[in-house]
């Protein structure tokens, strides 16, 4: 009888994990650096679906501060939707990590 019910389990977790995927994939995080220079707009899904720079950040004798910039935005973003589905998952799996899912 408990087979069953951690069959059961196991498949209403696995269920719900793929409602928080779907969740996710519509959920954003937006990332403002350089005093609102470059903002960079990413999903739950780990992909950039927005880049904003300002017209006053593009320097041509500068480049380097803008891909520094561009490089922190980035790099900001991804540890932001990354909290954001550890913290969903968690809800979940009770901090459990599973691997492959995120």
């Amino acid at each position: 009888m408990k087979g069953i019910d951690i069959m059961k389990q196991a498949k209403q977790m696995a269920r719900r994990l793929e409602q928080i995927k779907e969740e996710l994939s519509q959920k954003t995080v937006e990332v403002t650096v350089g005093g609102g220079m470059v903002k960079i707009v990413a999903n739950g899904d780990n992909q950039v679906v927005k880049i904003d720079i300002a017209r006053e950040a593009i320097d041509p004798d500068d480049k380097e501060m803008l891909e520094d910039l561009i490089i922190l935005a980035v790099n900001d973003v991804m540890r932001r939707v990354k909290e954001m589905v550890d913290s969903e998952m968690s809800t979940v799996t009770g901090g459990i990590t599973l691997p492959g899912m995120f």
